[in-house]
């Protein structure tokens, strides 16, 4: 039941809680949680400040007997708390309620007098612009009486009152400039106004802190300013004759008590000399900076003065927060302009740069067996260097402040000690330990895994690591193109044939990562070209590819390489023998042969091992990714359009094929980079792969046009389409199937096939229903279509081929395709060929050059397997995927089969979707996180199988707007 009110007193209780503001309970007890107006009667005056306020924290006091009491309390901010204290102003109250109306009262005569001004003060690690009161005697004054006024149950010792009073203060300054509608176009001035303080730069911060409060402390005369004077310790006269000094924890500071005299000068202390109300004013500004910097407490006592003896840990303390805290309560502080603030960084010198190998010349892919690290005091690059001894006496060492060679250092973090700790560490490991891998090498230099306590600025004697180390970016040197080679180079082509020689000649493997048709396959073959004419004796080039492309690179070789010897490793009358009797220039395989002859090729010695589509290796378990890794070669380049295909494990497979072990293995790189990135978006974990990778990594995209300004303008358009009442009826009788289903298996293998397998039911549906019953029936019924999908593609193929233009149509159905060919040859009155997976190469490479050719079909149908990399069919201006492959990456690349170099007149994109099913749905879905889909999304639509079954039924529902009326 609420408790009545005590002999016409409101029920209440308060307390100002240092940073939780002012707690209030009521006067008996009451349970945690309990709402307040349920325990206590509250005044109609308070009623919607309080009564529906929880008592969610805990307040302690002290009953008679020193016993401690714990209240349940709610909490009121600034603002409510000044409210609360307004509205009591007729209410009969208790001694604590009347006592804070006091304060406030008090607070506000003193913002009348006009003795405010704005101030930095350091809250909670960030620095703010705050209004203060001027530190005059009369305030100082107040503040004293205040304390020694405050009723039993208010404690000060905690400084609370002096709390309050100066958050009521910066309240209600902010109040009163907020109801003379004042502005300014000065953020920081304009913050001033507003209700929460305006924040500075943590590097502007200390510097705006010091002035204000230099600023503020000219005010108040006629009261003793005390200023406390910090002296480092005396020089060790031991020390001087040889001796070694004394330890930093053995030396003492003196923090010199001084009073500015009227002339602006400071004068020491002498106690004796000081009347009793100067003794007394002096003594109270000491307890004043006792209590707010708790270390003072604490400090050895001079005795024959007011100073103190600081110990070097203490004075780490007074730089780091302590002058601060007590420039913030009105004590200033000077401090020794002796001590200087360094900025320590780290560099790498290599004595000798290895050579021989298999790489000779990449430091640090295979070890690195003579370098040291160096401690320099600053980043700049004349920053002077410690010696040994240095190091050693700075390892000894701990905290921000140290003393070298006499003199004091302070950096942030304690980094003197534990980059000296570093350094001894690395010196005293075994040679065979320190040799790390290029990839440690690597993240060292850029501090990729933030292992460094400072970091690296300086790089020599490590090649290409050094210009890695200045910003960044490996820069390769400019070559001029080979002169044999039948093609005039792009500007950005140029720079990939440099880039690629550059990473060649240090022995790095590289991933060449265009957008599919900047023409990747030409940046490969001038760099082969350019390597045979600065060696003509090289061992061959080995291009593995997909099936698809291997008649793409022969045709490429022979255009812009025809003095290239080429030979096509593929067939049944292959022979690796010949490849040894007769060495060609360029050796071209596809992914199964290669897994076949995986012995026969891998004891063959090869200068370039180039992998075409990479992504299709991207699982390191299959035969092909295996046979690949078995395969020497000095230089192994990886091309693709889509480094990330589905998920950043792609990317460390590419990666690892061509530096082996740079990224560390498949668990580790989860731990590190995966999971932040594709789970978290962590942009330091980003961060660090950029640095790693960056180097090896060459991607440029067609969105640049700088890069391909003359390609022509693409637009994409998501066409939809209605269900036939068949083909609706169709799909609701798979999702019943499907909720029965779904209610009879388990989690794992069973539900997931389960539900893959109504996905592909679903998607068959939408196509056609004669290629969800594979029965052979017709594509119409009573002379209408059972599809409105294929009505609607015969209807935009119909349009597109009267105005002379040419379409390619993919499906990720072979059964599909087939239907829709030969339902189309009679319609369009042309033939329709079908390129898939059970084509042969021969049967490919005559079916694209027909196509090419200017007098070839208009529509080509090809599956997005088999046709989706590697083509070139420029000839083509449009492009329509007729059922959806849920992964952007995918569908972009056969997309750009048409929309690529060559490519002379504007493309156009059109993605089928039915309307009210699935395809629409997660259209949407791809749609508005198409950036994170190319990290998270799983091949196909296998993601969907780990959906819950509410949230999978909806995904899947047939909505009324799916039929056509």
């Amino acid at each position: 039941m609420p408790v009545a009110e005590t002999d016409g007193r409101i029920a209440l209780r308060i307390r100002w809680m240092p940073g939780l503001g002012l707690a209030v309970w009521p006067d008996a007890p009451a349970e945690p949680g309990t709402v307040l107006g349920d325990a206590v009667d509250v005044p109609a005056a308070l009623t919607d400040l309080l009564a529906a306020k929880r008592l969610r924290h805990t307040v302690e006091s002290a009953a008679d007997g020193g016993v401690r009491v714990f209240h349940a309390a709610t909490g009121l901010g600034v603002p409510s708390a000044v409210e609360f204290l307004d509205r009591c102003e007729h209410l009969r109250v208790g001694g604590d309620i009347a006592y804070f109306r006091y304060l406030l009262a008090g607070v506000r005569a003193y913002i009348a007098s006009g003795s405010v001004a704005p101030s930095t003060c350091l809250v909670g690690g960030a620095y703010e612009v705050r209004w203060v009161p001027v530190p005059t005697a009369a305030w100082h004054s107040w503040l004293s009486i205040a304390n020694a006024s405050a009723p039993a149950a208010v404690p000060t010792a905690n400084g609370a009152v002096t709390d309050f009073a100066c958050e009521v203060l910066d309240q209600e300054c902010r109040r009163l400039l907020a109801t003379t509608g004042a502005s300014s176009p000065i953020p920081l001035i304009a913050g001033l106004a507003e209700r929460s303080p305006a924040l500075v730069a943590a590097e502007v911060g200390p510097r705006s802190l010091q002035a204000w409060q230099d600023w503020v402390g000219t005010a108040g005369p006629g009261k003793p300013s005390v200023v406390m004077r910090l002296h480092p310790p005396p020089e060790d006269e031991d020390a001087e004759h040889g001796a070694p000094p004394a330890p930093p924890d053995q030396v003492r500071w003196r923090l010199e008590v001084c009073l500015r005299t009227a002339a602006g000068e400071l004068a020491p202390v002498v106690p004796h000399r000081l009347d009793p109300h100067e003794l007394d004013a002096v003594t109270t500004e000491l307890a004043v900076a006792a209590t707010t910097f708790g270390e003072l407490g604490r400090a050895e006592a001079d005795p024959h003065s007011l100073d103190y003896l600081l110990t070097t840990g203490v004075v780490d303390d007074l730089l780091t927060y302590g002058a601060a805290d007590l420039q913030a309560a009105g004590v200033h502080v000077l401090l020794p302009s002796s001590i200087a603030a360094v900025t320590p960084s780290l560099s790498i010198r290599s004595q000798q740069t290895p050579g021989g190998g298999s790489r000779p010349g990449f430091v640090g892919l295979d070890e690195i067996s003579d370098f040291e690290w160096r401690l320099a005091l600053g980043d700049a690059p004349d920053a002077r260097e410690l010696s040994q001894s240095d190091i050693d006496e700075l390892a000894q060492q701990s905290g921000d402040l140290v003393r070298l060679r006499g003199k004091w250092l302070r950096a942030e973090g304690a980094a003197l000690h534990r980059a000296a700790a570093f350094i001894a560490a690395q010196r005293a490991m075994k040679p065979e330990d320190k040799a790390p891998t290029m990839a440690e090498l690597l993240a060292l230099v850029t501090d990729a895994d933030g292992a460094l306590p400072v970091p690296v600025t300086s790089v020599s004697g490590l090649g290409w690591l050094d210009d890695i180390a200045a910003d960044g970016v490996f820069a390769p040197p400019s070559i001029a193109p080979p002169t044999s080679l039948r093609a005039e180079l792009r500007p950005y082509q140029q720079r990939g044939l440099e880039w690629l020689t550059a990473l060649g000649g240090i022995g790095a493997g590289a991933v060449l990562a265009d957008d599919m048709g900047l023409g990747k396959t030409v940046q490969v073959i001038a760099m082969l070209t350019g390597n045979r004419e600065r060696s003509p004796d090289s061992s061959p080039a080995l291009v593995v590819c997909p099936m698809s492309v291997i008649g793409n690179w022969h045709r490429e070789l022979s255009t812009f390489a025809p003095h290239l010897r080429v030979v096509v490793h593929h067939g049944t009358g292959r022979s690796a023998d010949s490849l040894t009797a007769d060495p060609p220039d360029v050796v071209l395989t596809t992914f199964a042969t290669l897994a076949r002859d995986r012995a026969a090729l891998a004891a063959l010695p090869w200068t370039e091992l180039v992998v075409d589509e990479a992504q299709h290796v991207k699982n390191v378990h299959t035969a092909a990714a295996k046979a690949l890794r078995a395969v020497p070669a000095r230089q192994r380049i990886a091309l693709t359009g889509t480094p990330v295909e589905n998920r950043l494990e792609d990317l460390r497979a590419i990666i690892d094929l061509v530096n082996p072990g740079m990224l560390g293995s498949a668990s580790k790189f989860r731990a590190r980079f995966a999971e932040p990135i594709e789970r978290d978006r962590d942009p330091r974990a980003i961060a660090r792969l950029s640095a790693v990778t960056r180097p090896f990594i060459l991607r440029r995209e067609k969105t640049d046009p700088t890069i391909v300004p003359d390609l022509p303008a693409k637009s994409e358009l998501i066409v939809r389409t209605n269900l036939s009442s068949e083909q609706a009826g169709l799909y609701q009788a798979v999702l019943n199937e499907l909720h029965e289903a779904l209610a009879d298996t388990g989690q794992g293998g069973p539900r997931r096939r389960t539900v893959l397998a109504a996905l592909t039911r679903l998607k068959q549906i939408c196509n056609h229903p004669a290629h969800y019953f594979d029965d052979g029936s017709g594509m119409l019924r009573r002379g209408r279509h059972r599809s409105g999908k294929v009505e609607l593609l015969v209807d935009v193929l119909t349009t597109l081929i009267a105005e002379g233009d040419r379409a390619l149509v993919f499906t990720q159905f072979a059964a599909f395709a087939e239907l829709l060919s030969g339902w189309l040859e009679p319609v369009l009155g042309t033939a329709v060929p079908v390129l898939h997976g059970g084509s042969s190469r021969d049967q490919r490479d005559a079916m694209v050059a027909r196509f090419s050719s200017p007098d070839g079909p208009p529509v080509l149908i090809a599956t997005l397997k088999a046709g989706g990399t590697g083509l070139n069919m420029v000839a083509a201006n449009h492009v329509i995927h007729a059922d959806r492959w849920w992964n952007p990456a995918v569908e972009d690349q056969a997309t750009d089969r048409a929309y690529r170099i060559g490519q002379t007149r504007n493309v156009q994109v059109r993605k089928f979707v039915c309307v009210g099913t699935l395809e629409e749905r997660i259209d949407e879905m791809v749609a508005s996180k198409r950036e994170l889909s190319r990290l998270t999304l799983s091949t196909g639509e296998s993601w969907l199988s780990d959906l819950d079954d509410d949230t999978l039924m909806d995904l899947l529902a047939l909505r009324d707007e799916a039929v056509s009326e």
